[in-house]
């Protein structure tokens, strides 16, 4: 693999939001893993010929972050949000299609069973419904963008 594929494939990495990638091809390891506020950690390394011994060198650490600013600005009611998770991971919207309205906004009441979103997840469109019955209060993730699985997406009051 040529060095701009490499960069251009680490940049893609780096756009999806994922935590952690492992990809391992006859050429070549990659290893990216993030933690949640902490820096990017990338390690990468050709295959071997044939087995070699590992290096005693212990691998680099990264402190923990410590929690976010806005984590504590949080208002008091906070506590009475309840956050509506993905199921699955996959890719997030939030209408059928590019000309569509959304399912819900901010401020809509829901009802137990109503479709709020769609995650497609390997060409699948999953229609993703709501847990509970309850007004939205916030929408945590952006239109179009990768999510994890138990991720929040909504909170709802």
């Amino acid at each position: 693999m040529k060095a701009k594929e490499l960069q251009e494939l680490l940049d893609f990495i780096a756009k999806s939001g994922l935590n952690k990638v492992n990809i391992e091809t006859e050429e070549f390891k990659i290893s990216v893993q993030r933690e949640p506020g902490t820096k990017q950690i990338v390690s990468m390394s050709a295959a071997p010929a044939a087995p070699q011994p590992a290096p005693a060198a212990a691998p680099p650490t990264i402190a923990p972050a410590a929690p976010t600013p806005s984590a504590a600005a949080e208002p008091a009611g906070a506590a009475s949000y309840t956050p509506l998770k993905s199921p699955m991971i996959g890719t997030f919207y939030r209408s059928s299609g590019p000309d569509t309205p959304v399912f819900v906004q901010v401020g809509d009441m829901v009802e137990k069973g109503q479709v709020i979103c769609i995650i497609e997840a390997m060409k699948l469109f999953n229609e993703i419904e709501a847990e509970q019955a309850g007004r939205i209060v916030k929408v945590l993730v952006e239109n179009a963008t990768p999510v994890e699985y138990d991720q929040p997406l909504f909170l709802i009051e």
